[in-house]
C-alpha cells in the first residue's frame, strides 16, 4: 500500500495558506532560454516511470516536478525518495505533498536494489520527505539502504538528506554506520528569506550539520544546493557560497526556482546565463571542487558528474 496523494488533493491542502501570495503578485514572462530538454528515446522514459510505478517506489524527480524528469529518466537515472511521498513539513516552494505520513515500509530497500539491477544505475542518490514523526528524523531508514545497496550492488551511493531538526546528535551518531559517496544537504536560500521560504529549517543549523559530518568523515565529500529567483541578491548568493566553504562543503548545486502551481511561491526573478555562468566562477575561486549552475540545475542533477570530479581532483592531489 502507498501513500499516494492525488495531484489536486496536493493542490487543494495548498490553497489556503498560500494564496496570500498571489495578492501582489506580478507575473513574470518565462525567458527564452528557460527551455526544458526533450528525451532522445521516450520508450526509455516509460520504462522507467513503469518499473517505479510497479514497485510503488517513490522519486524526488516525479514527486517535486522537476524539469529534468524526462532527460534523466531517458539515462536510466533517478533521485529515489524515501520514507513515503508525504513530508511532515509545508515549505511554500516545494511540491511534495504535506501532511501526516503511514509508517516506513521495511520493504523499500528491497525495491531500490531491485530498480538498481534492473536499470542498471551505477550511481544512485537517496533523498527523503522530513520525517520530524520520527525520532531520529529517519536516519536509520537512510543506513539500512545503504547497507543494502552497498552490500548486493555496485553502485556508488550519494544521500540527500533532511535537516533532522531537534535530532541531529542522534541522526548523525546513527549515520556514522554508513560511508556514502557524497553526503548533501540543501541549504536551499538565503538566510534572510528562511522564515518565508523555507519555515521550520534554520540556516546556521543547517551549515552545522555539514561542517560535522566533514569532522566525522574528512575524506567523504560534503554538497549542497540554492535555489535562485525567491527575492535573494547575487550578493547574498555569494555570501552563502562563502559560508558553505568556510564550513568544508566542497561540492554545490545553483538553479533556478520554478514555481510548481499558482498557489506556492511566487518567482521573483529569472536569473539570466551569464550570471549563473558568474556563480560558477565565484564558486571555483572560493575553492569549491565542482559548481553545477544553470537555469534547469536541481541538487541531485549530474551528481556522478560532480563526484566523479571530486575524485579526480582528489587524485591529482589537490587539497579541497
Amino acid at each position: 500500500m502507498t501513500d499516494f496523494i492525488p495531484k489536486e488533493q496536493r493542490t487543494t491542502k495548498k490553497i489556503k495558506q498560500y494564496e496570500v501570495y498571489r495578492l501582489n503578485e506580478v507575473k513574470l514572462p518565462k525567458p527564452s532560454w528557460l527551455k526544458v530538454r526533450i528525451p532522445a528515446n521516450a520508450l526509455k522514459v516509460k520504462e522507467v516511470r513503469e518499473l517505479l510505478a510497479d514497485k510503488g517506489m517513490h522519486t524526488v524527480c516525479q514527486e517535486a516536478n522537476c524539469p529534468n524528469l524526462n532527460e534523466c529518466f531517458n539515462k536510466k537515472r533517478a533521485t529515489f525518495l524515501l520514507m513515503g511521498q508525504i513530508c511532515t513539513r509545508r515549505c511554500p516552494f516545494c511540491d511534495v505533498a504535506h501532511g501526516k505520513p503511514l509508517p516506513l515500509d521495511p520493504k523499500e530497500a528491497d525495491h531500490i536494489v531491485e530498480s538498481i539491477k534492473r536499470l542498471g544505475i551505477k550511481f544512485v542518490v537517496l533523498t527523503s520527505v522530513d520525517r520530524d514523526d520520527l525520532k531520529d528524523g529517519g536516519a536509520s531508514h537512510f543506513v539500512h539502504c545503504v547497507k543494502k545497496i552497498q552490500t548486493e550492488t555496485d553502485a556508488k551511493v550519494e544521500i540527500l538528506i533532511p535537516d533532522f531538526r531537534g535530532r541531529l546528535e542522534r541522526a548523525l551518531e546513527v549515520l556514522k554506520e554508513i560511508k556514502p559517496n557524497v553526503l548533501n544537504h540543501n541549504i536551499e536560500t538565503v538566510p534572510r528569506l528562511y522564515r518565508e521560504v523555507k519555515p521550520g529549517g534554520n540556516y546556521e543549523h543547517s551549515l552545522t550539520l555539514l561542517k560535522r559530518w566533514s569532522e566525522i568523515y574528512p575524506d567523504c565529500p560534503t554538497k549542497s544546493g540554492l535555489m535562485v529567483g525567491l527575492g535573494e541578491t547575487d550578493e547574498e548568493i555569494i555570501q552563502v557560497l562563502k559560508d558553505l566553504r568556510a564550513n568544508n562543503v566542497q561540492m554545490v548545486t545553483i538553479g533556478q526556482y520554478l514555481a510548481p502551481s499558482k498557489y506556492h511561491h511566487p518567482v521573483q526573478r529569472y536569473v539570466d546565463p551569464d550570471t549563473f555562468k558568474k556563480y560558477a566562477q565565484t564558486a571555483k575561486e572560493l575553492g569549491f571542487s565542482s559548481c553545477a549552475s544553470g537555469a534547469l540545475i536541481r541538487s541531485s542533477y549530474g551528481a556522478a558528474e560532480q563526484a566523479s570530479e571530486f575524485n579526480q581532483l582528489l587524485n591529482d592531489g589537490q587539497n579541497i
